[in-house]
Parts: C-alpha cells; structure tokens; sequence
C-alpha cells in the first residue's frame, strides 16, 4: 500500500470515528456545492474568453464568412482532445449520469471532473450549437461521486453526492438554486425522501454563493414584463403550450434520428467534416444558431427580436411580418439541425441552452403570428419567456424544472400562472407521444434506465446471479425411486433437480409429489426417477434481469425458479431470498 493510500485510510478511519455520518455528508455537500460553483464559474469564463478571441473584432455583418469554418475548427480541437488526450467518450453528460446510477453504482469517472468542461469550451466558444449546462453537470456530478468513493461512503450516499454535485452545477451556472434541486430530483435522481433535500439545499445554496460573490447578483436573462398578465389571456398560452409540446416531440425525435444518421458515417474524420460544413453553413445563414443563443434571447426579451435577421442575406427582410415569420421558423427547424451535427460530429455540449433558446424564439415566432392574424396585442417577450418554460417541460419531461428555472434566470418571478400553464401543457402533449425524455430513451432503448419508480429501482441493483442456491440434492436420470429416498434423507429442501453427468437438467422432482411413494419399499428399485420427474414451465435464465425474474414469480405463482443456461443446470432462486434481498436493498437504498 502507498503512502497516500495510507495516510486517506487513517483520514477515512478518523472520519468515521469522530465526524457522525449525517453532519459529515453536509459537510461533504458543502465542499461539492463549492467546488461545483467554481467548475462553473471556470467554464462560464473559458466559453467567455474564447468567443471574445474568436469574435471579439468584427462584426458578423462584415465578416459572417468565418462562421463558416469556426465551428468546424472548434469541433476539430474537442475531437483531437477526447479521441488523443482523454480517450472516452464525454457525449450525452446528463444520460452519462442516470446510466452511472442505473449501472454502474453511480461511479462516474475521474476525468470527468475536468474533461467536460475543456471539451465543451472548445465547442462552444467556437461556435458549437450546444449548450455547457449539461457538461457541467457532468463535471458537478463526477465531482461528487468520485469525493464519495474517496471517502468510501455506499451506494446510497454516493448517489446523493452524484446529485449534490448536479444541483450545485445547475445553480452555479444559472445562478438558480431551486431549479438546481428541482432539476436533480426532477430528471436526475431516483425516488428521495425529504432527508435527501438537506444536503441538496446546501450544495446549491453554496454554488449559488461563489456565483454571486465573482459574477454579481444579477440574473442570466434579465425580463422586463411589458404588460401584466390578464386571465382571458390564458387560452393563448394553453396553445402555446401545445405548440411547444409538439415542437418539444420533433426536438427529441429528430436528434435521435440524426444522430443515428451522423453514426452510420464510420470514419471519424468525415463524420467530422460533415458535421462542422453542415453546422458552418447553417451559422452562415443564420447567425442566431451560433453558439448557446443566449445573446438571441435577450434581443428577443428587449423587444428587438426582429434583430435576428441580422444578416447579409436577411437583413432587408425586417419590414415584412411574413418573411420575419418564415425566418423565425427556419430557425427552429435548423437549430436541431445544428445542434446535432454539433454533437454527432464530436462535439461536446448540451441540451438546456438549444432548448431555451428554441423556446424564446418560438414563443416569438407565435406570438407575432396571432398578432399578424388576429392583431390581438400579445406581448411578444411574455410569450418567449413562456416558451422556455414549455419547451423545458416538453424536451426534457420536467415542467417543475421549466417553470423554476425559466423563473429564476429571467427573473419572470411574477409570471409564474402563463409559466405554469404553458409548462404543464406542453409536458401532457408530449406524453401523449413520447414516454422517454431525451435524456433518459437512449436508456430506456437498451433497458438501462432506473426510473423514479422505487421497486423498479431496487430490483436493478439486485444481481440475479447473487441470489442463485445451489445446496439442493441432485439426481441422474437413471436414479431410482431408494435413490431418490435417500437424497430426501439427507435434504432440507422439497425440491430435487434432475441433472445428468454434463450437467444438462432433465427436469426435477417435488416431494409432495412422491410422499405417497416413500413407503412403497418394494418399487424402490423398479421406479425410476425419470419417470416421476417433471420439467418445469417456468425458469429463469442468468441473462434475465430481476425485473423480469420477479415478473415470472408472480405469474407462475411459484416459491422456487430453476436458473437454467442453455439447458445448463445452475441452481434454484427461491421468492423468499428475492424477498429478504429486496428488502435489505430497499433499507439501504433509502435514506433515514
């Protein structure tokens, strides 16, 4: 053992001895909120500093052709650092995040803490149509796991952490410590109890905290509301949450489709080329598609949307309302189209800030419509504003996160009925259509998603092969009926599989089956086992997962499964193992 080894033993060995469990895990909560808020106050500044050396010295007007090749080159350096430097694959944080907690026992890996945010300024500061929201949570998150693990804390603690760090990464960079916990209970963790939120609390409150002490109080996305708002104005929203809704459907499916579209381009090198030109020229055409858009939004919130024709080929375009409306929704087609050729090329960046964006632009896009059509007088910035929020609840099945975070960004405190309504909408429509967030249905695909459901979550953890016994007496074949006598002699179990010399199961034997036999002493040798036993309708296969072994105790009605591999005999698993297993897990899994 090391010298550092040792000296982290004596400081874990301390720590149990004199710091009690709860007060350490807020103590810990405390130092990965800290950290998290710096993680993203450095990655705030590394996108910063870069955009400004990038675009700092002209105007996009004058020299828009260099929007062709930036995004291409950004993608080129976050390729050669991932592929060269890190090797792994830092795509999809937040899925990277929920696959850690459903497989690999919320273990996320050590580079993560940094790799992340590197990759994604590279991207973004380039130009990459992604947001750095979820690369941060990936960084707060593996933050937390991997303080965890060093302080050997189990499964359930180092789960918590995981989502610690999320909450401290989300209100660090948003400056939005509700939406910090709501987002980590919301999409990210497991079914909590209230014992969970303490620790939440003040890993966000503390990120929040280092993010106003060096960025100032100030929100991300100041709102100023136009007009107040009036309850007949409701059925609008109720339609913009439709519309959202089904633009949030055509988010998630068509990302889904492209990236597998951009995958089945085997060369890493032309994926990457593809995927830049294609980004390139749609920044090229519009402007607004570069970077995160947050500067887009805010034209949008300061009643200067139509700025977003700002361009050499669009720029004459401003006077006419219909050509503005046929712009706008060239924008939101394409911006899912920019967002994943960004990532499918091998860039690194996430979902929130394309979201948001979107959801401005189509809160706009809709209200100048009804305003076009019905000259109804709607505020233009309410509706984006409400459009966020939609959009959210829709992309990423999170209404509460929607309307918190839209909220606190903006500071649209005041707004919070049309937030809700839109939200709300949006998410009902999108659940007609679509079960899985885009987060969570690449998992959900390959059966690899712990959902909020507890019994679902429990029975995850379980490891089937774990829970196998093997203590039964087994018989050949050819054993005859004393044979069999004697291995119920000898035998606790009612149970006695029928297995040959290669271990293929021919079938087995119950006892209450034969108890009218044991006293015939003269067919003791005439009777053989293979005629009494029976093979079972109902087995288990050691590729099956728990949730389907314990789908198959409760519609055979069974106490005791065969685990058979291939005609293989591997033992019995027994309802009341499972049970007593599913409760220890259920003890630990769960907070006091």
């Amino acid at each position: 053992m090391t010298g550092s080894k040792k000296t982290l033993n004596k400081i874990v060995a301390w720590r149990i001895a004199n710091i009690p469990e709860r007060r350490f895990l807020y103590l810990l909560s405390l130092i990965i909120g800290l950290l998290s808020g710096v993680a993203a106050l450095v990655l705030k500044n590394l996108i910063h500093f870069v955009e400004e050396e990038l675009t700092g010295w002209f105007a996009v007007e004058g020299f828009s052709y260099l929007y062709l090749i930036y995004p291409l080159i950004g993608i080129f350096f976050t390729v050669l650092f991932v592929r060269f430097f890190i090797k792994d694959d830092l795509g999809h944080g937040v899925s990277k995040i929920l696959y850690a907690i459903s497989k690999k026992a919320s273990r996320l890996k050590p580079h993560n803490t940094y790799s992340s945010m590197v990759a994604s300024s590279l991207t973004i500061g380039f130009g990459g149509s992604v947001g750095s929201e979820a690369p941060i949570v990936l960084t707060g998150a593996s933050i937390g796991s991997n303080l965890a693990r060093i302080f050997k804390l189990n499964y359930k603690y180092v789960t918590l952490m995981v989502g610690c760090g999320a909450a401290g990464a989300i209100a660090g960079i948003f400056n939005a410590p509700i939406a910090g916990i709501v987002f980590t209970l919301e999409v990210l963790m497991l079914d909590m109890t209230m014992a969970y939120l303490i620790p939440l609390l003040i890993s966000a409150v503390s990120a929040t905290t280092i993010s106003f002490f060096f960025m100032g109080e100030g929100v991300l996305l100041r709102f100023t509301q136009i007009q107040p708002f009036h309850i007949n104005s409701i059925w609008f929203f109720i339609i913009l949450g439709i519309f959202t809704g089904f633009l949030g459907l055509f988010f998630t499916r068509a990302t889904m489709s492209l990236e597998k579209k951009f995958a089945s381009i085997k060369s890493w090198i032309f994926r990457l080329l593809v995927g830049g030109f294609v980004l390139g020229i749609l920044v090229l055409l519009f402007p607004p598609l570069f970077g995160e858009g947050y500067s887009s939004i805010l034209k949008i919130f300061n009643g200067n949307g139509v700025e977003l024709l700002d361009s050499p080929i669009f720029s004459g375009w401003k006077n006419n309302d219909y050509l503005i409306i046929l712009v706008l929704a060239g924008i939101l087609l394409f911006k899912v189209v920019a967002m994943s050729a960004t990532t499918a090329s091998g860039g690194i960046g996430g979902i929130f800030a394309p979201t948001l964006f979107m959801g401005a632009v189509a809160g706009f896009f809709l209200a100048r419509i009804i305003n076009l059509i019905y000259d109804a007088g709607l505020p233009e910035n309410s509706f984006a504003l409400a459009g966020m929020a939609g959009m959210m609840a829709a992309v990423m099945h999170a209404p509460l996160t929607g309307v918190f975070l839209t909220a606190e960004i903006t500071g649209g405190y005041g707004f919070f009925i049309p937030l809700i309504v839109t939200s709300t909408i949006a998410y009902v429509t999108i659940m007609r259509f679509e079960p899985h967030s885009v987060y969570t249905k690449r998992l959900a695909q390959r059966g690899e998603l712990i959902t909020h459901h507890k019994d679902k979550a429990v029975l995850k953890m379980m490891k089937l092969r774990k829970l196998i016994e093997t203590d039964f007496e087994i018989l050949s074949p050819d054993a005859t009926l004393r044979d069999l006598v004697k291995a119920i002699s000898h035998s606790h179990r009612n149970l006695y599989p029928v297995v040959d010399s290669e271990g293929k199961m021919h079938g087995m034997v119950k006892l209450a089956d034969v108890k009218n036999l044991i006293f015939e002493t003269d067919l003791y040798d005439s009777v053989k086992v293979k005629d009494l036993m029976y093979m079972p309708e109902f087995y288990i296969s050691p590729t099956d997962n728990m949730e389907k072994a314990a789908e198959k105790f409760e519609t055979s009605g069974r106490y005791n499964l065969a685990v058979i591999d291939e005609g293989k005999y591997l033992g019995f698993i027994s309802r009341a193992v499972v049970f007593s297993k599913y409760r220890k897990t259920l003890q630990d899994f769960s907070h006091d």
